[in-house]
């Protein structure tokens, strides 16, 4: 499952990387990226509530093929975009990419627990939370430097491949995916399973805190709207892109794994995530005024060493407090969350950015951060020394 996760999130960048090149090149237009980045996540988004109780009614292994082979199907028409006539394929692939990653990301997030022990549920979260970054340093960086050197259609073959990999590596899964749940609650009506999980959620203080922990870095993500313009300001082109999304994804890799001690001390968890919303902010607004790309670079790293952090420590929280039969919907809402912010934050970004100096969407986005963060863990001060719900894992794991 891991290798799987591995291989989808590569695939992911070597689609994302040459597309914010070759959209601006075909078009002349700078807003072409952010349109896409702002249709990956924004239907994502929306598809959210609906696919997280699929996640919780059906099989997950059977959704997690299911996505990458429509994944696959939506790769092919990338090869269309030539011109600016085609351009709006682009967008019509990655919608329908984004389709599929809205029931991929529920099922994977909410099968995790049942795929290890629970002695093993911190240890799976830090690795799991680094695959993401893992992928973005290779993906990102590769995807930069194959489009470079052999075009984006090369890379858009790579992705093809990757997806199919992956279609493989999931159905060699055998553990279950799920816990066993009787019959007659087996398949609940998706509007009512919906409404359960927002019940379950609106009942319980810290989990209404937990779900709202992503937003911060997702309020801040336009950012990556400017990638292309950060490193063409610094005469490094497209391989200066990639090497923005690959330190971005080398952070996100190494939070996780430095911070996985914390997920054993659950009285800092609050802290923790405030300080990690604050750092990626603050990374960001000093990016708005470095000079020299190296330092660009370095703190890119510092940004997403927090986000992957906040990632985790988040993730580890849900997966500990709530039940396998709800896990999916509450997971799809928190990210539903998460990404309707990053879809909001990356659609500002594109407004303005033929408009405005690229330093100015980065030191509002990374502002917009860090007063959130003030906020939330002003708002969340009397839940951090609190009690998790339950025996932790365990009771995730109980079946009704």
């Amino acid at each position: 499952m891991f290798a799987a996760e591995l291989v989808v999130f590569g695939a992911d960048w070597f689609v994302m990387v040459p597309l914010l090149v070759l959209l601006p090149e075909l078009t002349g237009h700078g807003f072409w990226g952010g349109l896409v980045l702002a249709v990956d996540t924004g239907i994502n988004a929306l598809l959210l509530p609906y696919t997280g109780t699929i996640a919780d009614r059906l099989d997950r292994r059977k959704i997690l093929i299911a996505a990458n082979l429509a994944s696959f199907a939506a790769v092919l028409v990338l090869f269309a975009v030539r011109s600016a006539a085609t351009a709006p394929l682009a967008l019509v692939a990655i919608g329908a990419m984004a389709v599929a990653k809205a029931f991929y990301q529920p099922a994977s997030s909410a099968a995790l627990p049942n795929v290890v022990d629970p002695a093993d549920l911190t240890a799976a979260n830090a690795i799991a939370g680094s695959a993401w970054g893992t992928m973005t340093v290779l993906g990102a960086s590769l995807g930069g430097v194959v489009s470079s050197v052999f075009g984006p259609y090369v890379s858009f073959s790579v992705t093809a491949v990757f997806l199919l990999t992956a279609v493989l590596l999931t159905a060699l899964v055998r553990r279950p995916l799920q816990a066993e749940r009787p019959a007659e609650t087996a398949r609940p009506r998706p509007g009512r399973a919906l409404i359960e999980a927002l019940r379950h959620i609106a009942a319980r203080p810290r989990l209404r805190a937990l779900i709202t922990v992503k937003s911060a870095v997702g309020l801040g993500n336009g950012v990556l709207t400017v990638f292309p313009l950060i490193a063409a300001a610094h005469g490094m082109g497209e391989l200066g892109a990639g090497l923005l999304f690959a330190v971005r994804g080398l952070g996100a890799l190494v939070g996780p794994l430095v911070m996985r001690p914390m997920l054993a001390r659950p009285s800092w968890l609050f802290t923790g995530l405030a300080l990690s919303m604050s750092l990626y902010g603050l990374g960001y607004l000093g990016v708005a005024y470095a000079p020299w790309f190296p330092l660009v670079l370095l703190l890119v790293f510092v940004a997403h060493f927090a986000g992957g952090s906040n990632w985790v420590l988040s993730n580890y929280a849900l997966q500990s407090e709530v039940p396998d039969q709800l896990r999916g919907r509450v997971f799809a809402t928190d990210m539903m969350l998460a990404t309707l912010a990053i879809a909001v934050s990356q659609l500002g970004a594109s407004a303005v950015v033929d408009h405005v100096d690229q330093s100015v969407v980065l030191a509002v986005c990374g502002l917009i951060t860090v007063v959130y963060a003030i906020g939330w863990r002003l708002a969340t001060r009397r839940l951090g020394a609190a009690r998790r719900a339950g025996n932790g894992i365990p009771r995730a794991r109980r079946t009704p």
